[in-house]
């Protein structure tokens, strides 16, 4: 890849992102997209936090969601505080490498988070429909695996699909109409046929989004038949609940990506690609803490207990 970037007469892109805009539209963008990053940090930095520490929350499904936060933590740093910047200086140039390293990361975090977003829905059915065998199941031991499956093929598809998106040389415009780098707008910037690179993704989308999806919807379908076989409608509910957050937070993640890498570019534009671009860099991110704290009264009752320590601990320290 550093060869092909040697012979390109492309040494780096122009994010094009929000140029257009006013100024005035560029600082109420500035103010917020800070207040929405530093939220999804305060509220994921909480979360990795609670489920790390608290005794209480030493289950599976928090380790998940643990690392689940780290990976928002991640992915959400790998971009946004580009823009930010880019929202408030006029010079909007990456380097090639810069780029390069940004689309890996997208790419490696991005992916991880497909993958264990399919681990936290099978850790769900394990705990509905194999209570008794959940802890045996779903060992620590079998938990670290998993999280470290999901970081492995994240980490090893970044590299392919970075080979793809520049293995041939660039000497066309250098203009990105994201405020990021994504790998199906900078394929089109290639002087080569960008057909099969673009194929290969595609492709490439459907084995990474639909073969999670097959586990997480195997995995729903079991938990829907135990809950319907249940006696008790209340129990249904509590059941039930305890997937409501998951499935919200898959909702989210997998519409925006299968629109940003399973739909052909000629239905796609600046005006339609920015906004699942934001929905799945920023919104989710933002919104996965907020979904899982807000329904769950474990997750709550923890972050009182740490938010009522600090007050302590500052009250102390006065």
């Amino acid at each position: 890849m550093m060869d092909v970037s040697n012979e390109s007469t492309v040494t780096e892109f122009i994010l094009v992102g929000f140029e257009q805009s006013s100024s005035s539209t560029r600082a109420l963008l500035f103010a917020l997209f800070l207040a929405l990053y530093s939220l999804a940090m305060a509220m994921n930095g909480l979360i990795i936090f609670i489920t790390w520490t608290d005794p209480k929350l030493n289950s599976p499904m928090y380790f998940f969601l643990g690392h689940l936060s780290f990976l928002d933590v991640c992915f959400i740093t790998t971009t946004i505080p580009q823009m930010l910047i880019h929202l408030v200086v006029m010079n909007h140039t990456l380097a090639f490498a810069s780029c390069l390293a940004q689309m890996y990361l997208v790419f490696g975090v991005g992916v991880a988070e497909c993958i264990l977003l399919a681990f936290m829905a099978y850790d769900r059915y394990v705990a509905i429909c194999h209570p008794l065998s959940y802890a045996q199941i779903m060992s620590r031991q079998i938990c670290v695996r998993l999280v470290s499956t999901a970081w492995f093929f994240g980490l090893i598809n970044g590299i392919l699909l970075d080979y793809m998106t520049f293995r041939g040389p660039f000497c066309k415009d250098n203009h990105i109409e994201n405020f990021f780098c994504e790998a199906p707008i900078v394929i089109t910037l290639s002087c080569g046929d960008p057909q099969f690179s673009l194929r290969v993704i595609f492709a490439d989308a459907i084995v990474v989004l639909l073969s999670p999806m097959v586990l997480i919807v195997i995995s729903y379908a079991r938990i829907l038949m135990s809950i319907l076989g249940r006696a008790s409608s209340s129990g249904r509910g509590k059941t039930f609940s305890t997937c409501a957050s998951h499935l919200t937070v898959v909702i989210f993640f997998y519409t925006s990506a299968m629109f940003s890498y399973m739909n052909p570019r000629s239905t796609h534009g600046p005006d339609k690609d920015k906004p699942f671009s934001l929905l799945y860099t920023v919104i989710t991110p933002m919104c996965n803490p907020i979904i899982y704290s807000f329904r769950n009264k474990e997750m709550k009752g923890a972050m009182v207990r740490t938010l009522g320590r600090s007050s302590l601990a500052q009250a102390w320290s006065v």
